[in-house]
């Protein structure tokens, strides 16, 4: 019987001292408690769209980016899909989607890339992902805040050893027709077809033709390691904005102890912007930002100071007005 009381009591014990801690992570005041439940409760969510694969389907989601899903488009194991379908689809148009969502616009060379914005899409079929090649392509107009000329990029999720995000040329489609790089602005949209599923950026070289350098940051205070996309690992995020473009350079190869450094020889010389570092580690929230111009072998320090959730939120807002 004694034994058995200390069981009760033991349990107790493990009872009280988890709803003592999660008091303690609903007391922080942050609704998110890691960087990847930031990226997840902030950045673009994801869209669900029940559709038909033996119909032409076309819809618009929330930022106002349609697609139309020809009949036949959708495979599974090679075969076209004549039933239901469930789309998932993300739109990132904005440069404070770009951060919350702990995604880039980085060149797989490193360059920086400036946004007119980009769409992930997927679909599965009674819970089996469907082929990424399509039988047909997708076509996808992203409205247009500009006028000329911009360019598709294809992402990739994992660079390197990293499970770091960047953007390549597109894949050919399955049938060896390759993908229409440049697209004209036309209609307020830029409209363009996708052979296949996945991350599409319309995106453009920054300042290609300035002299390029490395630049390093050191992270005073950093709490945390290093994040990877989309937070699904880490905690600290490094960004370069640069001012009057939508440009979110991730820096994230390590380089030394709390420091990381961007690609070699990748950053415009001359550009005016801003490095900003936010990190979330046990439900606290970390700041720190500087603004620059970017110099030949720039070396700057940021000094990670505790903040609150809203105040990091309310500055990754204020990148879209920068």
């Amino acid at each position: 019987m004694k034994k058995l009381n200390l069981t009760y009591a033991i349990v107790a014990l493990i009872v009280l001292f988890a709803a003592a801690c999660k008091k303690d992570k609903n007391n922080s005041g942050n609704a998110a408690y890691s960087a990847k439940e930031f990226t997840a409760l902030y950045g673009p969510q994801m869209q669900g769209r029940k559709v038909m694969g033996n119909v032409a389907n076309t819809f618009t989601l929330p930022g106002g980016t349609q697609i139309t899903i020809p009949a036949g488009a959708i495979r599974l194991g090679g075969v076209a899909v004549t039933g239901e379908i469930t789309i998932s689809a993300m739109e990132v148009l904005k440069r404070s989607d770009v951060v919350f969502g702990g995604m880039n616009t980085n060149h797989i060379s490193g360059a920086p890339l400036a946004s007119d914005g980009f769409i992930y899409l997927n679909a599965t079929v009674n819970g089996t992902k469907a082929d990424q090649a399509l039988a047909i392509p997708i076509r996808v107009s992203i409205p247009a805040k500009r006028t000329g000329v911009t360019q598709l990029w294809e992402g990739v999720e994992k660079v390197g050893n990293n499970n770091q995000m960047a953007w390549q040329a597109p894949a050919p489609q399955a049938n060896g027709v390759g993908v229409k790089v440049d697209v004209t602005a036309a209609a307020q949209a830029f409209t363009f077809d996708m052979g296949n599923l996945g991350w599409i950026n319309c995106d453009v070289f920054y300042s290609y033709s300035n002299p390029k350098t490395t630049t390093r940051v050191t992270l005073v205070n950093n709490p945390g390691n290093l994040a990877v996309f989309r937070g699904y690992a880490g905690e600290t995020f490094v960004f370069f904005c640069a001012k009057g473009s939508n440009v979110v350079a991730q820096l994230y190869t390590p380089d030394g102890p709390n420091k990381v450094k961007s690609y070699d020889n990748a950053m415009p010389i001359g550009v005016q912007g801003k490095y900003l570092s936010f990190s979330i580690k046990d439900g606290k929230y970390y700041y720190a930002e500087l603004e620059t111009t970017i110099v030949a072998d720039q070396s700057i320090t940021l000094t990670l100071a505790e903040t609150s959730e809203s105040q990091i939120q309310q500055a990754i807002n204020g990148l879209n007005n920068y």
